[in-house]
Formats: structure tokens, sequence, C-alpha cells
């Protein structure tokens, strides 16, 4: 049976429209043309190069993050993280550095200043007791009573004041080695040369009340242990002790630049941060930023306020305080040398051998009365009385006109006048005058360490609570910051 369908012929309509066979020469002319093409390989090429650049991104985790962060999403994820790290390290330095300035104001106030005070009472003490031992022997005989508690107050103010002297001015507290602690073997000599001053003191006491000419040689040999080993001893202690004030001090009354530069580029930050989102978002406000821009601009105002009004405080320490106080303990200082030299003159029987240091010794204390004198009438120290500073100036004028007159009476063999101008108890004598300035000066002393001890406390006051305080407002600013530009980047999705 016959099949009425017929064979089915291929035919292929060729390039130009035409039918025709496909032969393997037709199609290999047809290839050629569509290779020759120029949109075809241009098609061709685009496509070998998106190709290798998802290739080379596949490869490549840096051209990836390169391509992810040109996007608008990525933009907005690497501002977040900055802008959180940025937050975090502002907040951690500021309040490392303020809580670092408070730990200073505080040990200056609990322990540095406490034991500069020591080695200024343990360097006064010490001369007052050297004068006034000078002093009782002179009198003759049985010494004055006052004389005599005089310098049993001075030995023990000194023995107290060595003991808090002792100490370390930083927080590590006690004696220090050799190595760590400058005035270690001064602190030696003085614990083991004391006993040995009291104890010729005591001799020379004990044959001048007998009526024995050596007690003047043991006086003397006491007295110069005293000038040559004891006091500049102490002075050095003073100086070391008085120096772990002044160093720290310094330093606070710089204002923490670097912080204010941190916060005001933070903030600029978060500003241009704003602007960023309002052009891509069309949004006037972010939510999260704009709590980070308060959180961050409250805690700049804040520390702008408390740390320069702390500086402020720090340097009024300073000028009021700390430098009159060195000023006038320095004077307090001379004074006693001065009535030391007056004294001791008599019991060698020359003034003359001891004028130089007399006369040296007061103008020195007059120096520095004059200069603070003339400071606080300018209105540079308003902490000093200036009526106790002229109180100081007229007496001690007195004081070394009745050195003159005492000079004097020894010249002219008066023993007996001299010595009564120099310890009796008229209102004429040396002792009377130099009572008066040596009053006058303590009472400056006080308030000048009032004032800088009061203006410490202000400029801690004012950095209370600071630190913690900065460290909470930027811990919030950065939780703002991601969760503000949260929405934005899932609106990408």
């Amino acid at each position: 049976m016959k099949s009425d369908a017929s064979p089915v012929r291929p035919r292929f309509v060729g390039l130009g429209g035409r039918p025709g066979r496909s032969t393997p020469d037709a199609i290999a002319e047809s290839a050629g043309r569509l290779s020759t093409s120029p949109q075809l390989r241009r098609a061709l090429a685009d496509r070998r190069e998106l190709l290798a650049a998802a290739r080379g991104r596949a490869q490549s985790p840096v051209a990836a993050l390169r391509t992810f962060g040109a996007s608008t999403p990525g933009k907005l994820i690497l501002i977040a993280i900055a802008l959180t790290l940025g937050c975090l390290v502002t907040g951690w330095y500021a309040s490392v550095n303020l809580n670092g300035r408070t730990h200073t104001l505080q040990q200056l106030i609990s322990r540095a200043e406490p034991i500069a005070e020591s080695s200024q009472v343990l360097f006064s003490s010490l001369s007052i007791a050297d004068a006034s031992a000078n002093s009782a022997f002179i009198s003759g005989g049985l010494e004055p009573v006052e004389l005599r508690q005089r310098y049993s107050d001075a030995i023990a103010s000194a023995s107290a004041a060595l003991i808090t002297a002792a100490n370390s001015p930083d927080e590590t507290g006690g004696a220090l080695s050799p190595d760590a602690d400058p005035v270690q073997p001064d602190l030696v000599s003085l614990t083991v040369n004391l006993p040995v001053y009291t104890g010729l003191v005591e001799t020379a006491r004990a044959n001048n009340r007998l009526g024995n000419p050596v007690g003047s040689a043991y006086l003397n040999e006491a007295s110069g242990l005293m000038q040559e080993t004891l006091l500049p001893a102490a002075q050095r202690i003073y100086e070391q002790r008085t120096a772990a004030i002044a160093q720290p001090q310094q330093a606070l009354t710089r204002p923490p630049y670097l912080v204010y530069i941190l916060l005001f580029t933070l903030i600029g930050a978060l500003i241009v941060t704003s602007r960023f989102l309002e052009r891509r978002t069309h949004r006037r406000l972010n939510m999260g930023v704009l709590v980070s821009l308060v959180a961050m601009t409250t805690g700049t105002v804040w520390l702008l306020v408390a740390g320069l009004t702390s500086v402020a405080s720090t340097n009024t320490a300073r000028i009021d305080g700390s430098d009159p106080l060195h000023a006038l303990t320095a004077a307090r200082i001379s004074l006693q040398q001065a009535r030391s030299a007056q004294t001791l003159s008599l019991v060698r029987r020359d003034q003359t051998a001891l004028n130089d240091n007399f006369t040296d010794a007061t103008r020195g204390v007059a120096e520095v009365l004059n200069k603070l004198v003339d400071e606080s009438k300018s209105g540079d120290i308003r902490s000093i009385p200036v009526s106790d500073l002229k109180t100081a100036q007229t007496s001690l004028v007195d004081w070394q006109s009745t050195d003159r007159e005492i000079g004097k009476r020894l010249a002219a063999g008066d023993y007996v006048g001299a010595r009564d101008l120099t310890v009796g108890t008229g209102k004429t004598s040396a002792a009377t005058y130099y009572a008066r300035v040596d009053d006058a000066i303590v009472r400056s002393i006080t308030a000048a360490r009032s004032a800088f001890r009061d203006n410490i406390y202000t400029a801690g006051r004012f950095l209370a609570f600071s630190s913690s305080g900065i460290a909470v407002l930027a811990l919030i600013a950065a939780v703002a910051v991601p969760v503000g530009l949260a929405n934005r980047v899932r609106e990408y999705r």
C-alpha cells in the first residue's frame, strides 16, 4: 500500500531571502558575513568585558567591596560605621582625659600639697629651732620659758613634718627607694643628724646653766651642723616636693585642645551626613543623626564650660596661691636664717663675721615683700591682705635699724645692752620686730594656701561627673547613628 504523503524536502531561506540548500559552504559564508558585522563585534566585546569583570569581582573581595561602597546603600553603611566608631573613640578619649585631670586635681589637693606644706614646715621649724636655741643661750643662766618652749615646739614640728615629707607625693604612698626618690639621702641625713643636733644643744644648755664657757663651743658646733647639713637637706626636700605641685598644676592650666578638636570634628561630620541624606533621600531630618548631633553638641558645650572654668580656677590657684605661697615661704626661711645669724653673732661675741648673712637674708625678704605689695595693689594678687604685707615691711625696716644699733653696742663693748636689745621683750627690741615680721608672713602664707586649696577644689567640682557624662552621651550618639541610617538602607532592598 502506497502512502499518499509525498516526501518533504527541507528548504532553507538564504541570507538574501532567497531559498537555498544548507550546504557547508553556504553556512560558512553566512558565518563569515555575521562575524564581520560591527554591531555584533561590539556586543560580543561588551559581553566578554562583563564576564571578565564578574570573574574579577568574584576573585577579589577588595574590588567587590569597592563596587559595593560606590553604591548608595554601601555609602550609608560605611558612614554609619565611621560615625559610630568616631563617637565611641571620641567619648572614650574625652572620658579618659577628663578622668585623668580629675584624678590629678584630687591627688594635688589630698596628697602632693600637704606633703609640700610639711616640707615647708620642716625647713621653717629647723630654722626656728636654731634661732631659738641661740636666743635662749645668750640669755644666760636659766633661759626664758618662752624661748625654751619655742625651741621644743620647733623640734617637735620638724620631727612630725619629717615623717610626712618622707612620703611620696604620688598615689603610690610610702617612702621610695633612693633610685625612685631623689631626696631619699636627704631624708636619711635628717633622720640621723637631727638627734645629734638636739644632743649638742642640750649639752650646750647644761654647760651654760653651770657657767662653763665650753657651752658656746657646743652651741657653735650645733649651729654649724644645722647650717651646713640639716638646712641644706631640708631645702632640697622642700624644692623637690614643691616641684611635685608645680608640674601637674602647669599641665592643668592648659585646656584639653585635642578633646575639643575631636568633638568639633565629629559634630561637623554629623552635619555633613545630614546634608548628604537630605540630598539622597529628600528627607530634611534623620532622627538617628539628629539625636547623635544633639548628644554630642550637649557634651561639647558641657566640656567647654566645665573644662575652661576648671582651667581658669587652676590658673587662679597658681597666680593667687602657689606662686605667692612659694615666695612667702622662701621669705620666711630667709627671715629665720637672718635671726639665726643675728643671735649667733652674740654667742660668738662678734657681729662682723655674720653681718653679711643677716644683710643678705633681710634684703631678700624685703624684695619679696615689695614685689607682693605691688602685685596686691595692682590686683594681680587678691588672696593676701595688703595690711599684713605692709606690717611686715615696716617691722622689717625697724628690725634692720635695731640690728645696726646692736652692732654699735657690741663694738663699744656693751654686751649686756646688745643682748637685751637682741632677745629682750621691749617694744624696740630685735626679738619684737622679728616676731611681728614672722607673724605677718605666717598670716600671708595661710591666706595664700587657703586660696590655692579653694581654687583647686573649685576646679575639681567643675570637672565632677564630666568624664562619665561625656561617655554616656557618646554612647547614646554611637547607638543613634546606625539606628537612624538602618531605615534608609532598607529602602534600597
